[in-house]
């Protein structure tokens, strides 16, 4: 019998790595982080437990792989979603659905989400995997399509805007609705309550501006008029995998 090739072991090695990915997320789901051990997601996975230190530092960092794949993951189906936005509106349809994507799953997914972002906000924040550069490539090439001038930046503020709505939805004991967080995200981009996914509109959501009427943006504060500073946060960016996106 001859020896497997490289690509054989390649995607052998690529898809052990899925399986254990998708059963952490699984599992923290169905049982919270600290009754997910290794030992039970090697077990749900059908792997070796072995392969799981092989693949992953700890379980820490396991989970924000396994979540950054889903996130990119669900992103990915929800951009491709059919009909496949054309035309001049493409890139705020574009938008809209990454922007329901991932309210979506902290919606759906509470404990993962929560679990998760709890994760982020530790001292090691967020750690530089492949699944989180898929991720941030596609939010990147997201708001290219929305018509961005500043990719790198837009991008940034897109990802902060989102974690803050994520955390809003899932802030035990003062939740805010996943529909007034939506309203207040396209109103700031000037998108159309119709376009992505929309839910049912809840009472006290602000009616969506007029197509095309992005929120502008806030005048600095005083003192900084007219600098054209921008803070530096290139350590994040790479500590997130931005910059990759950006080579």
């Amino acid at each position: 019998m001859s020896p497997r090739s490289a690509s054989v072991n390649e995607e052998l090695r690529r898809r052990s790595q899925q399986r254990l990915l998708q059963a952490t997320v699984d599992l923290v789901d169905e049982y919270g982080y600290e009754a997910t051990t290794l030992a039970s997601i090697a077990d749900r996975a059908g792997a070796a437990r072995g392969l799981v230190s092989y693949y992953f530092p700890g379980k820490r960092q396991l989970l924000q792989s396994a979540v950054h794949r889903l996130m990119h993951t669900e992103l990915a189906a929800a951009l491709a979603r059919e009909p496949v936005p054309t035309g001049d509106d493409a890139g705020r349809e574009l938008l809209a659905r990454a922007i329901d994507a991932i309210l979506g799953l902290a919606r759906d997914r509470p404990r993962l989400m929560r679990t998760h972002m709890a994760g982020i906000l530790q001292a090691e924040g967020f750690i530089q995997c492949a699944e989180q550069q898929r991720l941030a490539e596609l939010l990147r090439e997201t708001v290219v399509a929305y018509g961005s001038d500043d990719p790198d930046t837009d991008y940034r503020l897109l990802r902060a805007l989102l974690m803050g709505a994520v955390v809003a939805v899932l802030l035990p004991g003062a939740p805010m609705p996943t529909a007034r967080l939506r309203a207040e995200l396209f109103h700031r981009y000037g998108l159309d309550w119709e376009l992505g996914d929309p839910p049912p509109r809840s009472d006290d959501a602000p009616e969506p501006p007029t197509a095309g009427t992005p929120r502008p943006t806030p005048a600095p504060p005083a003192g900084q008029a007219g600098s054209g500073a921008v803070p530096d946060d290139d350590a994040d960016a790479d500590a997130d995998g931005s910059a990759v996106s950006r080579t």
